[in-house]
């Protein structure tokens, strides 16, 4: 089976900061894997690598030739005070037609909202037009950046199970970058921690366990979960761990 992605030895610097060193990471079809890591520690920048927006100085990308990849953008702005429904959202940048726009809805779990403002949406909605939008074109990899931020740990959840239920429909690989690790740690089949350089990677339990995880986020996921306390009052209760 050939891979989807393949970096080798990437490094990237920006105002003479180096940001990544060293980094060798596999993406293969059908796998959710799963990018965690402190504030700063390239996450984004690698993201953006991947999907091309980004140049290496250094090392390689490899992308299967013909690789179709979707994003889903961490935040969109959309001026609030602009009419413009879900169905003429999915028209930008490219026009695609009403068959194609409704499949791509129906897999995100929205499809009732196509005739809808955009600005009358909850986050939950707007994010899953946003993974629509991100499946018009049936990618080969789906490429989420902290797409759930803003969600509630409910909605969090939902949204994960969707992405999910996507994966298992199309086949396609998943690479996201979250910071909700209770919910990662039971949606990913691979994480791979990253603080510039790949500290660590493997099955959910092989990661949490690890020195250099526990080094970054405390023991196991509870650990971590302490670490974004703040952010989601309710965590604690989804977490087996606690």
């Amino acid at each position: 089976m050939q891979s989807l992605v393949q970096t080798h030895d990437i490094a990237v610097g920006f105002g003479g900061r180096q940001v990544l060193s060293h980094v060798a990471i596999t993406i293969n079809p059908g796998e959710i894997v799963t990018i965690v890591g402190p504030n700063g520690s390239g996450k984004s920048t690698l993201l953006r690598l991947i999907a091309g927006a980004v140049k290496p100085d250094h090392g390689q990308v490899v992308r299967r030739p013909g690789l179709r990849i979707g994003y889903v953008p961490q935040k969109l702005q959309l001026d609030p005070t602009l009419p413009m429904t879900v169905r003429r959202f999915l028209d930008l940048p490219r026009r695609c037609d009403d068959a194609t726009a409704l499949v791509a809805l129906e897999e995100a779990g929205v499809s009732p909202a196509a005739d809808r403002q955009m600005s009358e949406l909850s986050g939950g909605q707007f994010q899953r037009v946003l993974l629509a939008r991100a499946l018009l074109n049936q990618p080969d990899l789906l490429i989420l950046d902290e797409a759930t931020q803003g969600l509630d740990q409910p909605g969090s959840a939902a949204f994960y199970q969707r992405i999910e239920a996507v994966r298992d429909k199309l086949g396609c690989g998943v690479l996201m970058v979250s910071h909700e690790l209770h919910v990662v740690m039971s949606a990913s089949d691979r994480v791979i921690c990253l603080n510039g350089h790949v500290c660590c990677e493997g099955t959910p339990d092989v990661v949490s366990s690890a020195p250099e995880y526990r080094e970054l986020f405390g023991t196991g996921t509870g650990g971590a979960l302490a670490l974004y306390r703040h952010e989601h009052d309710h965590a604690h209760h989804h977490n087996p761990e606690d």
